[in-house]
């Protein structure tokens, strides 16, 4: 197992759990983040903390990794089972999703979805 998936499957194994800050120590200090949510990035580790405080006040996602493959220019590419309940525990979603990611000294630096 590479480096990079043990980091990824730590992440995921800490935002199921809600470690916030457990996730941002994974993180470089200015690391761009996808937001699911409205489009666009978030930037920096205040930028994640804002991103999920308010997700999670909205919507309770769990995500499973399923398949972790090298993809190109250094990227690490994640195939999740991706699940979103209302705060009530209505499914809103439940789909498969693409997630990518750029690992630099450790600590994720770009996180986008496909």
């Amino acid at each position: 197992m590479s480096i990079g998936t043990e980091l990824l499957e730590q992440l995921y194994d800490r935002f199921n759990a809600r470690d916030m800050e457990g996730l941002l120590a994974m993180m470089h200090a200015r690391v761009t983040w996808a937001n699911g949510l409205d489009g666009g990035h978030v930037h920096g580790r205040d930028g994640v903390r804002r991103y999920w405080t308010g997700q999670w006040s909205v919507v309770d996602p769990r995500i499973e990794p399923a398949a972790f493959a090298d993809g190109a220019d250094g990227e690490t590419v994640v195939l999740v089972h991706q699940i979103v309940r209302d705060l009530k525990g209505n499914t809103l979603s439940d789909k498969t999703v693409t997630h990518v990611f750029r690992i630099a000294d450790g600590l994720i630096t770009r996180f986008d979805i496909r």
